[in-house]
């Protein structure tokens, strides 16, 4: 990644609001209307040799109910007679039943370590389909949402190896060539970890091509390439062009080079990593600093040459290299600056700080081939200057000069287990990182399609408010523009613990998560008053609300899914669907 552009996350501050009061509860009741499934759902428990938080976060908590976003207020999900079921919505209270659409050709109960059915709508009239045995089916299904148009017709049906599920896949023409790629995760088995899970994540970037030739039309796999980590990613997407690819993870990943390619990254590799011996030793008190540096046999003072300056040093051998040359952190008195060569064949400088005090961080500016010793009486001295931010005594004094950290103070929604994260841009011809943003403690909580033309947008915990963030691939300067800004539920989410799925409706009027058992909630944000209010302690008046809404459903079934659309949740559960009206049309 040395080569990578470094970025940030750039928040606009006319999307945030300082004044933001909380969420009211409100009673008003919500529509809430349920759908009996002529068979469940085809969910795939957890095998016993799928027991890591990897296989846990992969499959475990999938998503079994898609939303087609390029048509409004339709639904997928896949049953245990491995039919494709959709449910599509205009009038609430004339709710049809989920209608097959498509039916997999395979048997999929004969398959044991199968892992379950995914879909992902490529374009308005594509999708990429997986029965979970490791097989992809690319359909094109006509206009969907409509009986009359809608018909599903396999143009690509292939083995690719172990089982899957589909990440994420897009459609695109290039060169008057129509292809359509593929993102397929696989966690799988890694014999050389013997000190972690013993796992590791594949990421499978398939490009399939339309081949035209006389008397012959089909689609084939032109390219395959595999990416690796450590972590299942909390995000990844292709570019709609194609040409790349965004991955937000806790660990990195990396693209698995053919064997040549692998034989100079190794080399690489090697060579950067070498631990390679200090050049230089370096100490330091108030007053001054001492350096030593190890010389060849047969030196004498007369084959080595120091020169300082006031804010420089160079210090070389007869007919070589400078040892050390550059910068000094700070200003030296080089009138008194010595040194000397020892009995154990290493010379040894002394510079006199010009300011007495300071600890220097480094010697010489960005070098990193010296090495600090401390010595114990400077140790000790540190860990005592440090040692009120460890006490466990509580603070009974705030006031006085040092006053102790209290780890009772913080409450667990400010405790980031994954602070590592960062998101990464692949480039598909280079297959090098051309841009990353290390997050920090902006927790990945959702992502979501506001636009199916562009890449999905995911959502970060900032503060305590969530912002949402839409690539934009073409555009270099601007890559992840903020979008959007869910008023304090970065705070909100981290104290619902048994929360299973997150997401927001695309024209962002509302957030909604919910529970692995029966209970939606649902934060809409702030909306003008068609009544007077006035804020009870300060007497002024209440011009929006923020409404905090929950729904208890009639089941006991767990949820298997969640998606959300500008009016209406959709709530799967292995036998029931729910669909909540949150909004009203307009």
């Amino acid at each position: 990644m040395a080569g990578a552009a470094h970025c940030s996350l750039q928040a606009k501050r006319l999307l945030l609001d300082p004044k933001f009061e909380g969420y009211k509860l409100s009673l008003e009741p919500l529509a809430c209307y349920q759908l009996g499934l002529d068979a469940a759902v085809a969910e795939v428990k957890l095998r016993d040799d799928q027991y890591t938080l990897d296989h846990m976060r992969a499959f475990g908590m999938y998503n079994y109910l898609h939303l087609d976003s390029w048509y409004q207020d339709s639904v997928y999900y896949v049953d245990q007679f491995g039919r494709v079921m959709n449910l599509s919505v205009t009038l609430d209270t004339a709710l049809q039943k989920p209608r097959e659409v498509f039916r997999l050709p395979t048997d999929m109960t004969a398959y044991d370590d199968r892992l379950c059915a995914s879909i992902h709508f490529s374009s308005s009239t594509w999708v990429a389909l997986s029965d979970g045995t490791g097989r992809l089916y690319l359909i094109k299904s006509g206009k969907r949402g409509n009986g009359a148009s809608e018909k599903w017709e396999i143009v690509f049906n292939e083995e690719l190896g172990s089982p899957f599920v589909i990440a994420h896949s897009v459609s695109f023409v290039k060169s008057d060539t129509h292809s359509i790629a593929v993102l397929l995760l696989r966690v799988e088995k890694d014999e050389l970890d013997t000190k972690g899970s013993g796992f590791h994540i594949t990421l499978e970037w398939v490009t399939i091509a339309e081949i035209r030739e006389e008397g012959d039309h089909r689609y084939e796999i032109c390219k395959r390439r595999v990416l690796q980590g450590k972590s299942v990613p909390h995000y990844a997407a292709i570019e709609p062009s194609g040409d790349g690819l965004m991955i937000l993870s806790y660990k990195p990943f990396k693209f698995m080079q053919d064997e040549d390619n692998k034989l100079e990254e190794n080399d690489d590799t090697k060579a950067t990593n070498e631990k390679k011996d200090p050049v230089y030793y370096w100490q330091q008190t108030e007053e001054d600093v001492t350096v030593t540096v190890h010389v060849p046999e047969g030196i004498t003072k007369d084959d080595v040459k120091v020169r300082f300056s006031h804010d420089n040093i160079c210090v070389a051998l007869k007919d070589q290299p400078p040892l050390m040359e550059g910068k000094l952190y700070s200003f030296v008195d080089h009138e008194s600056c010595t040194w000397i060569i020892r009995e154990n064949k290493s010379l040894e400088i002394s510079l006199i700080k010009k300011n007495e005090g300071p600890r220097w961080p480094e010697l010489i500016v960005g070098d990193t081939r010296g090495e600090f010793i401390m010595d114990s009486a400077q140790c000790s001295e540190i860990a005592e200057s440090l040692m009120h931010l460890t006490s466990e005594v509580m603070n009974l004094n705030p006031e006085k000069e040092n006053p102790p950290c209290n780890a009772q103070e913080l409450e667990e929604c400010d405790a980031f287990l994954e602070d590592g994260a960062s998101l990464c841009r692949f480039d598909g011809d280079t297959l090098k990182v051309t841009h990353i943003i290390h997050l920090g403690s902006n927790q990945y909580l959702f992502s979501v399609v506001v636009d199916p033309r562009e890449m999905p947008c995911f959502c970060l915990r900032h503060d305590v408010d969530a912002l949402l963030w839409q690539p934009h691939s073409d555009q270099p300067e601007n890559m992840w523009e903020h979008i959007a800004t869910f008023n304090a539920l970065g705070y909100v989410q981290a104290s619902k613990q048994d929360k299973k799925f997150m997401a927001c409706a695309p024209d962002y009027s509302y957030a909604a998560l919910c529970e692995c058992l029966r209970r939606v909630f649902i934060y809409r944000q702030p909306t003008p008053l068609s009544t007077v209010l006035y804020n009870r302690k300060e007497g002024r008046q209440v011009g929006q609300v923020a409404k905090q809404l929950v729904a208890t459903l009639e089941a006991h079934d767990p949820i298997l899914g969640f998606q959300a659309t500008s009016e209406r949740l959709f709530v799967l559960t292995t036998k029931t669907m729910f669909l909540i009206k949150v909004n009203s049309g307009n």
